[in-house]
């Protein structure tokens, strides 16, 4: 089968895709890449053999540069001759399935990394994203979730074939790579970073953003100076607010216990010197952040937002609180602090649930969704 893997920017492929990518052409499958080139294309894509085409789209909706990427993405599903569209991310996803909703011979599948409408989100996105999906919706033949919420309101969709939602288990954590750290391997690493064995390392891997909400977790560690010695709080990703967090913790005069590392390709590793894993996000689809820190054995504390409730049980693995509640989030960090045993009991939770989530599983769930998609559709995929 020839396929199309469409993104809005060729970031997402590389951070993600690759594993994907390379599992469908070895399964004797032509797969070509479009997106806007902002990051250089991943030398293991160039080195598959993917064609890559240059689409401009643009991450604002109504951006008119859109119009032309619309018509150069009908123009390489034509002149291609893609007998099997897979779209990701809202923008690149809506352009393409407009530019296809007249093929009907071409098999269109979405992958819904988290709606942009959801239980408490505000209510221009229900009012700008749901009609978009709802009207997309009679373009696509599948659509592809991660949570039960999305799954739950993909299903109130009207698609091209009936049954033909699915959840799957994310995008696959690579366990081979996120491991469980001994004592001695965190000592070694943290010598290597320049970190004490006293030091209590917090970990966020996320974008700097109104979305990820760090602001929540630099105001928790103001309240808890002095009460925790040599508490180390670090900031994994870069983003438009980083500036104005720098200045947060210098106002709150905790800039000592505070890191901001830009963004790092050596995740696993920071990972391994941290105590405690941390996501207090106002909106995720199912957080790649997390189930790293979860195959890692790291102990989890993240807000009760879709997807971090879809991977976190209150008490079981982790602690879930509210968004916004800065004395609930400093209570969670303090309590794991004081106890060794709670975060052995976490973390032994994590290894045990992070399985299913493996990127082994979510490639042989994709491997039945296409089958099935070229076939007989089915309801529910990765319970």
């Amino acid at each position: 089968m020839k396929i199309l893997y469409v993104t809005t920017i060729s970031n997402t492929v590389n951070s993600f895709f690759i594993p994907h990518v390379q599992s469908l052409m070895e399964q004797g499958n032509k797969v070509g890449l479009a997106f806007h080139i902002i990051q250089e294309v991943n030398a293991e894509i160039l080195e598959l053999g993917c064609k890559i085409h240059q689409v401009d789209f643009h991450r604002n909706p109504i951006h008119i540069g859109n119009y032309r990427a619309y018509k150069e993405i009908r123009k390489i599903i034509l002149n291609e001759g893609y007998e099997m569209i897979h779209v990701h991310t809202p923008v690149a996803s809506f352009v393409t399935r407009l530019a296809c909703r007249k093929m009907r011979e071409t098999h269109v599948l979405y992958t819904a990394h988290g709606f942009h409408f959801f239980k408490g989100a505000p209510k221009k996105n229900w009012l700008i994203y749901y009609p978009i999906e709802k009207v997309s919706a009679k373009w696509t033949d599948g659509i592809i979730t991660m949570n039960n919420e999305d799954y739950d309101l993909a299903k109130k969709l009207k698609l091209r074939k009936k049954d033909s939602v699915y959840r799957v288990n994310g995008i696959g954590v690579d366990l081979n790579k996120f491991i469980p750290i001994t004592k001695e391997m965190k000592m070694d690493l943290r010598k290597k970073y320049g970190y004490s064995d006293e030091d209590f390392i917090l970990i966020y891997v996320g974008e700097l953003s109104y979305r990820k909400h760090q602001d929540q977790l630099i105001k928790a560690i103001s309240l808890l100076k002095g009460k925790i010695p040599n508490l180390k709080l670090l900031l994994v990703g870069d983003g438009s607010l980083l500036n104005k967090y720098k200045e947060l913790a210098e106002q709150l005069k905790i800039e000592s216990n505070v890191e901001f590392l830009g963004f790092r390709k050596d995740i696993q590793q920071l990972m391994g010197i941290s105590d405690v894993a941390i996501s207090t996000s106002r909106q995720e689809g199912l957080p790649v952040n997390i189930m790293e820190a979860m195959a890692t054995g790291l102990p989890l504390i993240v807000t009760n937002c879709r997807g971090n409730r879809d991977l976190v049980r209150n008490n079981e693995n982790g602690y879930v609180i509210e968004i916004d509640d800065v004395k609930e989030c400093a209570i969670a960090i303090e309590k794991l602090y004081h106890s060794e045993e709670l975060r052995q009991n976490f973390s032994n939770q994590n290894r045990k649930k992070i399985e299913k989530y493996s990127l082994k599983n979510v490639l042989n769930e994709m491997k039945k969704i296409y089958k099935n998609e070229t076939m007989t559709p089915v309801t529910k995929i990765g319970k």
